[in-house]
């Protein structure tokens, strides 16, 4: 009898044990290497509503600034070495990567995702051959924020249109170092995502480009001087302190503390300078459109969407794709909304958002971002015929490391360290090297 019990207690040890090993089995942990912004950092507070949702997924988070990011992600995805399972990229990368099978097609978010509801021009970007590869958190384009009591301090109205001239005149007049206010912030920190998404931007405003329809580098062209000397003169005269290790979080946190009267940047900045938890000036905050320069109408057609994608080698997809449908549906607006507010909603991403009158109503900035991310041509980035696309970046895979090299000298101009001239000039054969090198000049 007592064998029997000693033989019954062996057996439910053994199946309770074999339990416990298969419950640890069945968890999977997905690591998510992501961007150091408020979006995605607040996504990373709000994901036990995920963990709750999904007991059997744990989420292991990499949170790295802008350059390491891109630098990791992209020796990871090339190598294919699967310590990642969803990354956060934009619409330079997804198509890009999907073409070279770097990334899986998301065809398994479910019916709730409802993937007609995002906006036209931000799903046609993360899409290839009419499928989804990357799912977008947010969307921007660029947009002009600003101080009104500056502004009428100085005598002066901020058009709802701005030209650059008036920006030089108006960043002029506010300037007050003595008082430690800047009449402008502008990104100057090196890199393609970074400095260059401003200055690209701005020669499009210019009516430069990068190349000719020969692939011809167009940096010893009139345009792209009088761009850049304006963006190096501005910055000198009217800038803050160190603008050549300045992008987007440190002219935020300069913006938010009263320092800066105007700043040109990602519209998804306006909800964290209007947002008085955050933003010393939320009270004193404006919006108006991406500047253009004399009489040319292009407003530099900066349209990007940080998303979320799988990449190849991830082992973990199924629960990887639940992770993206939790992070980028409808319902996780609303999870934003309820704990921060519809002003802190992340935007750009669905046409439900810009009809939904309580976000309306929290976001005076919503109409205005809407508009330009509508007004981004990013088929046509410049007023002349240019044989890539891509708005603020340039289409092409050799991109990234030739966007970061003239993001370099742009940096040493704005520094001192070269003259806007030996910048170009610098660039343009930095530029015409590559591009013969890739094979595009022959």
């Amino acid at each position: 009898m007592e064998e029997e019990k000693v033989r019954k207690l062996k057996l439910m040890s053994g199946l309770l044990t074999a339990l416990l090993v298969s419950g640890v089995a069945h968890a999977t942990t997905i690591t998510i290497a992501a961007n150091n912004n408020g979006d995605m950092v607040r996504m990373q507070k709000l994901s036990s509503d995920f963990t709750a949702k999904n007991p059997d997924i744990e989420l292991r988070w990499v949170i790295l600034d802008e350059g390491t990011l891109r630098q990791k992600v992209t020796t990871a995805i090339a190598t294919k070495s699967g310590i990642y399972d969803v990354i956060n990229i934009g619409n330079y990368e997804v198509p890009i990567w999907a073409k070279q099978k770097w990334i899986e097609p998301l065809d398994n978010l479910g019916s709730d995702f409802d993937v007609d509801d995002l906006l036209p021009a931000i799903r046609a970007s993360l899409s290839v051959d009419g499928k989804l590869y990357g799912s977008p958190f947010y969307g921007e384009s660029a947009i002009t924020m600003y101080r009104p009591s500056l502004f009428k301090k100085a005598g002066l109205t901020m058009p709802e249109n701005p030209t650059w001239e008036f920006i030089k005149e108006a960043a002029d007049k506010i300037t007050d170092k003595n008082e430690g206010v800047y009449g402008i912030c502008l990104r100057g920190k090196a890199g393609w995502g970074e400095n260059m998404a401003f200055v690209t931007a701005l020669a499009n405003s210019w009516g430069g480009q990068w190349f000719d329809m020969k692939w011809r580098p167009q940096f010893d062209g009139q345009k792209w001087k009088e761009a850049a000397e304006f963006y190096v003169d501005l910055m000198k005269k009217d800038g803050p302190p160190g603008s050549s290790s300045n992008s987007f979080n440190e002219n935020l946190a300069l913006f938010q503390s009263g320092k800066c009267g105007m700043w040109m940047d990602a519209s998804v900045a306006a909800s964290f300078v209007s947002d008085p938890k955050q933003s010393n000036v939320a009270n004193d905050v404006a919006y108006a459109l991406f500047p253009t320069h004399g009489e040319l109408k292009n407003h530099g057609n900066w349209l990007w969407a940080w998303s979320l994608a799988i990449p190849t080698g991830s082992k973990n997809t199924e629960a990887a794709q639940k992770f993206v449908n939790w992070a980028t549906n409808r319902d996780y607006l609303s999870l934003v909304a309820g704990k921060e507010g519809w002003a802190n909603v992340p935007p750009g991403t669905r046409s439900s958002l810009y009809a939904n009158p309580d976000y309306q109503k929290a976001a005076p900035f919503s109409d205005l971002t809407l508009k330009a991310m509508n007004a981004a041509d990013t088929q046509h980035p410049s007023v002349e015929p240019t044989p890539y696309t891509g708005g603020q970046f340039v289409s092409i895979p050799e991109f990234q490391g030739i966007g970061t090299a003239v993001g370099q000298q742009f940096s040493a101009a704005l520094a001192g360290q070269e003259t806007v001239e030996q910048a170009l000039s610098k660039s343009q054969e930095i530029t015409k090297r590559e591009m013969v090198k890739a094979g595009y000049i022959k």
